[in-house]
């Protein structure tokens, strides 16, 4: 049998717990690997944790500064070879339709037997990320495999409602990130795609810790079950917004952006309901892309939505901020606003739409002249291809 199906059927069969075990199991019986490793991206994208019963036994590596981060930055196999021929570590990228989970890295013999299997091993690390993903239903290993530090229960609560932080298809690829990862509270993101459409949200709630995660799950599960009962954008908005009026009558909104892409022509219908803000960058050019301002959702009863049109073309990329971005300080008391937003925007043109979220990030962290921001922060990038005609 072929040993790539083996390796497959050796992860579907395996227990969630013991995906682990069985890849170390099968790859050292079908590929002569000499130690395999599973390293998980923790919430913040700084490290890869290893997966292993806590507490954890081996020590994280970084993202930007090392072999398996490299793999994981640039979504390629990474092959680091001895002096001699001798064995060689093989870092192969863990991701799930363009959902960047972790790295796998197999030490294996070098020379021939190197060259002739490092293509199947990335294949095999791919159905390790989809069992992955099958897997956290069931158990939390990888799940405590992403923590550098404890999540508060207001964060515990943001990324299980996230659909990831990341997405590839043909048509666009996208990439987001909260900051602080380990205590975010109210901002927000949730994206949906079906063969003809991609609908995003960016959404932004109001209050801090526990309330405002409270409120921001409310009006995403109230989005998500309008979007998932078949309705127009403007309908989704009018009754989300009932949700959060009928609980909170007026003493707690949401802030959101909401879109609705056709894939086919680049035509979207949009509802701007607050603070998140878009940038676009076209032809090299950076500019602020303003819409109709709408109420944000649950500030009056029964508020009335209406859609409005957009166009994006191929090779555009928008970025979408929260004010936790726009709004933040220096030291001396100037806000980071459109122009260095713009350089930020400028300085990570060549980066896939994954890696600039973080990237951006990182260039506010030294605006803010302290690692610890005051506000939630959140940054969402989509690259558009378009539908070939």
């Amino acid at each position: 049998m072929n040993r790539f199906v083996v390796a497959e059927r050796a992860l579907r069969t395996a227990a969630p717990h013991q995906l682990l075990d069985a890849v170390r199991r099968v790859l050292t019986e079908q590929y002569a690997a000499d130690s395999v490793e599973l390293f998980m991206a923790d919430y913040g994208l700084t490290v890869l944790q290893p997966v292993s019963v806590l507490p954890h036994t081996l020590e994280p590596v970084p993202v930007h500064s090392s072999p398996a981060g490299r793999a994981f930055g640039a979504q390629e196999p990474f092959v680091e070879t001895a002096d001699g021929g001798g064995p060689a570590r093989v870092h192969l990228p863990v991701t799930v339709r363009g959902d960047r989970l972790g790295v796998l890295s197999v030490t294996l013999p070098g020379g021939d037997h190197l060259r002739g299997c490092v293509a199947e091993l990335a294949e095999v690390a791919q159905v390790l990320g989809h069992e992955v993903i099958v897997a956290e239903r069931d158990t939390d290993l990888y799940l405590q495999a992403r923590r550098r530090d404890r999540l508060t229960l207001a964060a515990e609560m943001q990324w299980q409602l996230l659909p990831g932080r990341s997405c590839k298809r043909p048509e666009y690829e996208l990439g987001a990130q909260l900051e602080p990862a380990y205590a975010i509270f109210g901002d927000n993101f949730d994206w949906s795609a079906t063969a003809d459409h991609l609908m995003l949200y960016v959404t932004n709630g109001m209050g801090e810790g526990i309330e405002a995660s409270l409120l921001t799950n409310l009006a995403i599960n109230a989005l998500r079950n309008a979007r998932r009962a078949g309705l127009p954008l403007a309908d989704q908005a009018a009754l989300a917004d009932q949700a959060v009026y009928a609980h909170y009558r007026g003493r707690c909104y949401l802030s959101v952006l909401m879109f609705d892409f056709e894939l086919g022509t680049g035509r979207a219908w949009v509802v701007d309901a607050g603070s998140p803000q878009l940038l676009r960058l076209r032809g090299g050019v950076v500019e602020r892309i303003t819409f109709e301002a709408q109420l944000p959702l649950g500030m009056f009863e029964e508020t009335d939505y209406v859609a409005q049109r957009f166009q994006v073309e191929p090779g555009d990329r928008l970025v979408f901020v929260s004010d936790g971005v726009y709004a933040v300080a220096s030291p001396g008391g100037e806000a980071y606003g459109d122009a260095a937003l713009t350089r930020a925007i400028m300085s990570t043109r060549l980066l896939p739409a994954a890696e600039v979220p973080r990237a951006l990030l990182r260039e506010l962290t030294g605006h803010r002249g302290k690692p610890a921001p005051d506000d939630d922060a959140l940054v969402v990038c989509l690259d558009w291809r378009g539908r070939p005609l």
